[in-house]
């Protein structure tokens, strides 16, 4: 159904630009217009310098460097007729409706029929925007409202308005399956849902905060975990969006809004703002905002602004009873009679309590709020869920009681759950929603959605201990799922994978190794490494060794394909589960790599022997010993991290059958599908042999450490724990003659991760990595 073969942007600032990427990434050219530089021989260099930006960003926009020959930069005033070839045209200039409106008169001037059009407006209605303009551009225009940074969001919110169906059923096809984003349809209000209820939340956040007399540094730490919401908070949130958009968005929403909205009600006038937008204090993009780093200390020191005087000072780390509290733990600090206690309440009883009323106006249901805020502002769960998990009974108690008029959706509920398990179309436990009228409803996936939360409500794990479960799937396929703190490896995780091989050997079909978590895994366990090395229990690491690496091996060899299924961090022992897979099916936002030597350690879990079979069997790649063996010491030695699944793939550890997803919630589905297929006649892959360099091969990779040493580029630990990793790579004290097997590899890996565990460094590495989420550069 994929008819956009070319898409036009025109606005190449900051969002128009990132939205010309995520297309890119799409593979799908893309023309960037801007408007013509009349000062440059180059009348296209506005667009021009906007691509360049993107190559730089970071994070980064492209999920590879190559993309950007996929974006040609323009300008409008010679170059707009070139949209005739364009499927999709999307709008994405500044918010200022007359130059909007000139701009589709335009286009609709040189646009080819049926071609869609769109604006990526975070405020202007879509019936202002068409005023005046013909029905047939109306009904090939919508807004698609997309969400910085666009590579990273993955909401996409569209207000239909008169569009076609058949056009905009081929635009969200287009936006799922290509752009990897989740549609949700808004109403023609103000700010649409994300913006309409995330402003609300902020700028109540900010205005509470200073009547209440709370530091931003207890507002944020109130305003994070114990909601679901990212460790940002809300102030740290606004210097990353820009705290000079605030009073434009603020100001669009006042004007459209009637005068009794809460939104509207909300306003004051905030001299501090102001002052920080004339003095550049607008955010990470400017000097600062509310939090700085001063850079005339060293190592430069992070301050927070007082939200009273406007004066900087060191950023505290405050101690605020409960700020450790779990979401579902929620109700107990917003009952606290204390600042804190009261702050919260305060923002989260009157975020809430809008939300609720914003269902019929903002959108259709409950659930495109809800998914709007997670998807728009990750927050953990949506507002709705949030009212499920301190009770709808409580929370509407709590809301009269202290005066705020209950929406009709709590008062619908009589204390009833908003969310709940009820049997459809001969299944149990299938999700239902409540409607506006008190009615519960279905929850139904799109085609092609499989998601292991819904399978988790409606059966019971096959298999489970502390850290994994196994679940059925359907069709023959069993799920493998990490369920430790991070999704980190550690000894129950091997047992169950064992467990897992032995029960699909006689009963299923494949196993799929995924996870809903944030992260596909960080790697192993370092706590209980760390434990287990200060009681000097070396015995009991070598063992750990000795089991993942057979536990890996078993995989590899087991009679029945295995599907790992990766998003977001791999990395270390996690990456090495993907390398012992049959297949990988990876959303494209996975990030891997073998990083042990950052923590001083090297791959032993057969990360190594994998990486050099997958290098030395690379189609027109260099042969002989010592090709492959310095690729993938190049690669170990650094902690090179793929930034991308298409990055992965040019590192090799995804290879030419392995495929990439573009939308989370299809990865499932999608590794389900590859799994069924090599289960069809699937044969065990064979062991690779390795004939590697020897002793002069780890000569020369020494003398290249030795070079990065005298320059800078890496400490004397990185040395050391460099030249463990090239004592396999070069295969020990072999010789280019000798012949070693997989055996031999994994008793090197796992000779050397003795050795430099015991290291203080590496100890030193360890711990710091445990205490403060950074690598230590001792």
């Amino acid at each position: 159904m994929n008819t956009i073969k070319q898409v036009a942007v025109i606005g190449a600032g900051a969002m128009g630009a990132g939205i010309a990427a995520v297309i890119a990434n799409a593979g799908v050219p893309v023309l960037l217009f801007d408007r013509a530089d009349e000062q440059q021989p180059d009348r296209s260099s506005i667009a021009k310098e906007a691509v360049s930006r993107l190559l730089k960003a970071n994070p980064e926009a492209l999920t590879q460097p190559r993309n950007s020959r996929l974006i040609t930069p323009l300008n409008i005033a010679d170059d707009l007729p070139r949209i005739a070839d364009c499927d999709w045209i999307i709008e994405a200039v500044s918010e200022h409706l007359p130059l909007k409106q000139g701009l589709y008169k335009q286009i609709d001037g040189v646009r080819k029929p049926g071609s869609i059009v769109s604006s990526n407006t975070s405020t202007l209605p879509l019936h202002s925007l068409t005023k005046g303009l013909p029905n047939s551009f109306a009904a090939d225009f919508c807004i698609t409202h997309f969400f910085n940074p666009p590579r990273y969001m993955r909401l996409l919110e569209i207000v239909a308005g008169n569009i076609r169906p058949e056009v905009m059923q081929q635009l969200e096809h287009f936006a799922d399956l290509k752009l990897g984003k989740t549609v949700i349809h808004c109403k023609d209000s103000p700010g649409f849902i994300a913006n309409r209820l995330g402003i609300f939340w902020i700028y109540c956040a900010l205005v509470e905060a200073i009547d209440m007399g709370l530091s931003i540094e207890e507002a944020d730490a109130l305003l994070s975990k114990p909601c679901g919401v990212p460790k940002t908070g809300v102030f740290g949130l606004m210097d990353l969006v820009g705290i000079d958009l605030m009073p434009a968005i603020v100001g669009a929403m006042c004007q459209a809004l009637p005068e009794h909205d809460p939104f509207v009600l909300l306003q004051r006038h905030l001299p501090l703002i102001e002052k920080m937008i004339s003095q550049g204090y607008t955010g990470r993009k400017g000097k600062g905002g509310f939090y700085r780093l001063d850079r005339n200390q060293n190592p430069p020191v992070k301050e927070a602004i007082c939200l009273h005087t406007g004066e900087y000072s060191p950023a505290l780390r405050p101690k605020v009873p409960g700020a450790d509290t779990r979401v579902h733990n929620l109700r107990d600090l917003l009952s606290r009679d204390d600042k804190y206690g009261r702050y919260l309440w305060r923002v989260m009883a009157q975020t809430l309590s809008y939300a609720a009323t914003l269902v019929g106006e903002v959108a259709e249901d409950i659930t495109a709020i809800d998914a709007a805020m997670r998807l728009g502002y990750n927050w953990k769960y949506g507002p709705f869920e949030l009212m499920d998990i301190l009770g709808t009974g409580w929370l509407a108690e709590r809301l009269q009681t202290d005066g705020f008029t209950l929406p009709s959706i709590l008062a619908t509920t009589a204390r009833r759950p908003l969310y709940t398990l009820q049997a459809f179309q001969g299944q149990d436990n299938q999700l239902h929603f409540m409607d506006v009228y008190g009615r519960y409803q279905p929850l139904l996936r799109p085609e092609g959605v499989l998601l292991l939360a819904d399978i988790k409500r409606q059966q019971q794990p096959l298999l489970k201990n502390a850290s994994a479960s196994v679940w059925d799937i359907g069709d023959g396929v069993l799920c493998f799922e990490f369920t430790s703190k991070m999704n980190s490896l550690d000894p129950d995780i091997m047992a169950l994978l064992h467990q897992s091989i032995s029960l699909v050997k006689k009963h299923y079909k494949a196993l799929v190794i995924y996870n809903e978590g944030e992260n596909f895994s960080v790697g192993a366990n370092l706590g209980l490494a760390m434990f287990t090395a200060n009681i000097a229990a070396w015995q009991d690491i070598e063992a750990m060794v000795a089991a993942g690496q057979q536990t890996f091996k078993a995989l590899k060899y087991a009679p029945f394909p295995v599907v790992s299924a990766p998003s977001g961090l791999a990395l270390g022992g996690g990456c090495e589960v993907l390398l012992h897979s049959d297949a990988i099916q990876a959303h494209m936002e996975t990030y891997t790599g073998l990083v042990e030597v950052g923590v001083g350690l090297v791959p032993a879990w057969g990360g190594c022997k994998e990486m050099l079979a997958r290098w030395q069997q690379k189609p027109n790649y260099p042969q002989g010993p010592m090709p492959a063996a310095s690729k993938v010491f190049e690669l170990i030695s650094t902690a090179a991290v793929a930034k991308s699944a298409e990055q992965a793939r040019r590192n090799l550890i995804l290879r030419h059958h392995d495929q990439i997803t573009m939308n989370r919630d299809r990865l499932l589905a999608d590794a389900k599908a590859t799994a069924l297929q090599l289960a069809e006649d699937y044969q065990p892959p064979q062991p690779a042999t390795f004939n590697l360099p020897g002793p002069s091969g780890r000569l020369a990779f020494e003398m290249a450490v030795n070079g990065f040493v005298r320059n800078g580029k890496a400490t004397r630990h990185d040395q050391t724990v460099s030249l463990h990793v090239a004592d396999i790579m070069a295969g020990g004290d072999t010789d280019t003659l000798t012949e070693l097997g997989e055996e031999d590899l994994l008793d090197l890996e796992r000779k050397h991760f003795m050795q430099i565990i015991r290291h203080p460094d590496t100890l030193a590495r360890i711990e710091h990595m445990l205490l403060t989420g950074k690598p230590l550069r001792n």
